[in-house]
Parts: C-alpha cells; structure tokens; sequence
C-alpha cells in the first residue's frame, strides 16, 4: 500500500497538478491537506474520473483536509469530537483532522496549527492542539493497531530538518515546546517513517516561496508519516518527491509517500 501526504495550498489553483501527479503516481490514498475551498465546492470530477473516492472536511479560504482513495474508506469521520465527544467543540471549528480505514489500515490525515509566532495566542492554540491530537490518538489505538498519521505539521522535530541552524528558543515551527508536543504524541508508539530509510540532512518537504529557497534548497522537513510498530516494520519506502515543487505556482510543500 502507497499512502501519500501533501499541503497542496489550495486544491482548486493546484487542481491541475493534483490530477496529473496521480496519473504519474497511483498511490492507494493521497492526503491532502490546506485545500481551502467548503466541500459543496471541491473540485470532485477531475479526481472521481481518475476513479477516486473522495472524502472531504473543508472550509472556506482557510485549512481543509481530504483523502482521496482508489478503494471506498470505511469509518470515515471527520475532527476530533466523533471520538472525543466530550472535548469542547471548538476543537473541529478549524477543518485540520480526518480519518478513514482501508485494507484494515487506519490513516489519519492531519493539518497541525501553524502558531504564527512565538507567544501568540495562535501559538498556544497550536500546542493545545497537539495535546487533544494526542488524546485523539490514544483513543483510536484502542481500535486500531495498524495507523498512519500523516499530514504537514508545522513542525520539525530535529535540527536535522532544517537547512540551517536557527534559534529555536525563537523560531516558530522548531521551539522546544513545539518538538516535545510532538514528542509526547509520538510516545504513544509512533515512529517516523522517512527517518527509517534515511538518516541524513538535506532532505525536505516545504521551501518558503521567498528568496528562490527550493532552488538554493533552503528548506524545511514539517510533513511527516508516522507509523506504529505493525506498519513501521512493514514499511519498505518513505520518500520526497520533490518533483512538483519544481512546476510552475507550485505549492510550497510537495508529496511524500511511504509504501508498506
């Protein structure tokens, strides 16, 4: 099974793209996430001619997630609140979590808060965030054992994900309360699959548009599968195909797929 995860900032201006990235790569789901449209308008034909199953969780300008797969998912459910239903209801105001079931394989697709800057209140949404993402998470390995969570996450765990060293302490996306969020969500028994194949730097997965960062390879490595212990010793491949970042008003971020 390929599974594959990819910010395409906005499936509508990207739609093109999307269409023939799946004729190239066939992958079994593609995970999409900042698609930025409400889902009466999501650009349905072009991906269910291919012979895609669509299941879509938008809104409008901001945020959105969907999976596309070529096999119907079953137990599709959108937000955290159908299995935390006690959690308040704000947490699914911002379309960033779906999930769905294939071949007994749960993915969950994610849109992790970016948080703006550091001390903003977008930042401490952000890490409450991934606190109710791991109650979320734990409540579903109570189901599941077979899970791949994947999505861009705004955050790169390791110095080793950047291209160059910043400040952490200041930097959004690389601050320490940022990478240990992630950490206690990973914890729980997931591994990072890319990191199971290579172990070097220079590899990426989101290149600002500004200061021709993809030519310079100026990038960062925010967009993650992460694998429990069923899946990560199955896995055979995680790459980056960086492919359609070279395409003309790409978006920023560009697939990554893991077969397992």
């Amino acid at each position: 099974m390929k599974v594959a995860t990819w910010n395409v900032n906005s499936v509508r201006t990207r739609l093109e793209q999307v269409v023939d990235w799946l004729k190239q790569n066939p992958v079994d789901v593609l995970c999409l996430q900042e698609t930025k449209v409400v889902d009466a308008d999501f650009p349905r034909s072009p991906l269910e001619d291919l012979g895609y199953n669509l299941y879509i969780s938008g809104q409008k300008a901001y945020n959105g997630v969907a999976l596309i797969s070529q096999q119907p998912l079953v137990d599709v459910k959108c937000g955290f609140t159908p299995i935390l239903p006690d959690i308040d209801p704000k947490w699914d105001e911002q379309k960033r979590v779906i999930t769905g079931v294939i071949d007994g394989v749960r993915i969950v697709n994610l849109y992790v808060p970016n948080g703006s800057a550091i001390a903003s209140e977008k930042y401490d949404y952000k890490l409450r965030w991934l606190t109710v993402l791991r109650e979320y998470l734990r409540s579903l390995l109570l189901l599941q054992p077979a899970i791949c969570v994947c999505g861009d996450f705004n955050i790169a765990l390791e110095d080793i994900d950047i291209h160059e060293k910043v400040n952490a302490a200041n930097h959004i996306m690389a601050s320490p309360a940022e990478r240990q969020a992630l950490r206690d969500v990973l914890e729980l028994g997931f591994a990072d699959a890319f990191r199971k194949f290579t172990s070097e730097g220079g590899h990426y997965s989101w290149w600002d548009y500004r200061a021709a960062s993809f030519t310079r390879n100026k990038g960062w490595r925010i967009d993650h599968h992460y694998l429990t212990p069923i899946l990560y010793e199955q896995a055979k491949s995680c790459i980056i195909d960086i492919s359609p970042r070279k395409l003309t008003q790409p978006s920023d971020h560009t697939p990554v797929i893991v077969e397992f």
